[in-house]
């Protein structure tokens, strides 16, 4: 049992607490009282050791953010290795939590936001948040001073006075399953879906490239080896520029996208469609014609990142805003007819808070404002803030954005943690893995078997490949099934039985990373890394 000292602040008075704490005290709420004001912080620390050989693991702040679990003294870099001229170009320090956390980038500091765990061997100890609408829940360690600091991002809201909920925590102790069936129960959390999909995407093949002949053939491609229920899906690059949402580019599909979601239908399909509605490209009408719809910090358009012509968050407390996406949502979902909709580059709807609400606290309002607007129609969540998410989205991506190489050019790896990486990704889908079934369905990004346009090796696709089809609630390629041959197909149908029918399956993260599981009883592993 250890004391954890804490305390909660506005500016007009502060109020110090002490709390007895072990691994295993389950759920701890505390409330400070707080004169009125403008909240400072909260911040509570406690004495937290780390054995030798033990791993810790810090929940990145959004889907994309790399994580892996650490050892004691390892070290978690943010963009202070990029030169500042890069950043101010390119934005690198807009896709994750850089403009508001410090990284000290020296060994055994880390960070992590919503929850994190300690794990020696199959033992777990986990430390978790239950309301992130206060303000997110960050979570640092210390190696050195063996200590553990939880900080309330709160500060600039304006509290009227009276009790303040400083921190709503959860610690746990026990195997992988028990700590985080504990946790999910302790939240109230169950996943709005329990059903698994697979499919296709457009994106890793065709990126932007896409027409309404392109889709067409993949479509028909898709029907010579896809499952009736499965999902087929058009990503970006039906829109004219991002945040021109209202009709497709007339150039490459003049007969609109309900032909082709009707199409997707009559195979016997779901329809999938690509948004990312909380944001706009420069170069889009939206932006041209709206800009007092754009989210202002210190009397400029926030920029979210340097994708397409660079991008900008939208306001979404502008009326206008939100009467628009709900006519967007409408369209798609009841003119065009499309079942499911991903939705990308969420983190924009909230790069800040203000007098109001938190970050957090705003990022939850944005997640429920879709939902409202999406009905009971499927959610893919992309680019967004973890914890948020949960109960929200029907499936939610856990990791970054595959490449068609393992791990990217040498010098992208010195930018920022949200970069496209293969191997990045795979670590998170086996680092977040808790999450799928839990939160929502797990998106893991998609596989490929191809040869063409792709310079994985075949290890690595299959190390893909069989790592999101064990630890997936929706499964995706984005090759085009039309010139798989015999052999493919056979790989592809095989991955569809791992999907369906694995069990028993573990991690063994203690001496590189390999994956276990059995399979019609025979017991089998991955070599991961």
């Amino acid at each position: 049992m250890a004391e954890m000292q804490w305390y909660a602040a506005t500016d007009s008075g502060r109020f110090d607490g002490t709390v007895a704490i072990t691994p295993r005290s389950g759920a701890v709420c505390l409330r400070a009282e707080l004169p009125a004001g403008v909240l400072q912080n909260a911040v509570a620390v406690l004495p937290w050791t780390m054995a030798h050989e033990e791993k810790l693991f810090m929940n990145g702040y959004q889907t994309w953010t790399a994580c892996p679990e650490l050892g004691k003294w390892d070290r978690q870099h943010g963009v202070e290795r990029v030169p500042k001229f890069l950043l101010e170009k390119y934005s690198f320090d807009r896709y994750g939590d850089y403009h508001f956390v410090p990284y000290s980038g020296k060994r055994g500091q880390s960070h992590g936001f919503s929850y994190c765990y300690f794990r020696r061997g199959k033992t777990y100890r986990l430390l978790a948040s239950l309301d992130e609408a206060p303000g997110y829940t960050i979570f640092s360690y210390d190696s050195r001073a063996a200590q553990l600091r939880i900080e309330r991002d709160c500060a600039g809201v304006q509290h009227t006075g009276g009790s303040f909920p400083a921190f709503s925590l959860f610690f746990a102790e026990g195997t992988e399953d028990e700590v985080f069936d504990a946790w999910f129960a302790a939240l109230g959390c169950r996943p709005r879906t329990t059903r698994r999909l697979a499919g296709y995407s457009s994106w890793y093949n065709r990126y932007q490239n896409i027409d309404e002949a392109s889709i067409q053939e993949d479509l028909n491609g898709c029907k010579t080896l896809f499952r009736a229920g499965d999902l087929f899906q058009i990503d970006d690059g039906w829109e004219r520029k991002v945040g021109d949402w209202l009709e497709p580019d007339p150039a490459k599909f003049p007969n609109g996208l309900r032909p082709l979601a009707d199409a997707a239908h009559e195979s016997g399909f779901l329809a999938g469609l690509w948004l990312a509605p909380f944001v706009c490209e420069k170069e889009s009408l939206l932006c041209k014609d709206h800009p007092d719809w754009l989210l202002q910090v210190d009397g400029q358009p926030w920029c979210c990142g340097c994708n397409w012509s660079s991008f900008y968050a939208l306001d979404i407390d502008h009326p206008e805003v939100q009467a628009y996406l709900k006519q967007v949502f409408d369209r798609v979902l009841q003119d065009w007819g499309f079942d499911l909709v991903k939705l990308d580059f969420l983190y924009g709807a909230a790069p800040f808070g203000n007098a109001r609400e938190s970050r957090a606290g705003r990022m939850q309002r944005a997640m429920a404002l879709l939902r409202s607007w999406c009905g009971d129609k499927l959610i893919l969540g992309c680019g967004v803030p973890v914890m948020p998410a949960f109960g929200i989205v029907d499936y939610c991506r856990i990791g970054c954005d595959v490449g068609l190489d393992w791990d990217d050019v040498w010098y992208m790896r010195l930018f920022h943690r949200e970069r496209v990486s293969t191997r990045q990704s795979i670590g998170n889908t086996i680092f977040r893995r808790q999450l799928n079934g839990r939160a929502y369905g797990s998106d893991p990004d998609v596989f490929f078997l191809r040869e063409e346009n792709c310079k994985l090796t075949l290890q690595q696709k299959q190390t893909l490949a069989r790592v999101n089809a064990l630890f997936s609630g929706i499964l995706l390629t984005s090759d085009m099934p039309s010139r798989y041959t015999d052999e493919m197909r056979r790989q592809y149908n095989a991955l569809r039985e791992l999907t369906d029918h694995a069990e028993n399956c573990t991690v063994d993260a203690d001496d590189g990373l390999t994956v276990h599981y059995t399979l019609h009883g025979q017991q089998q592993a991955i070599k991961v890394f």
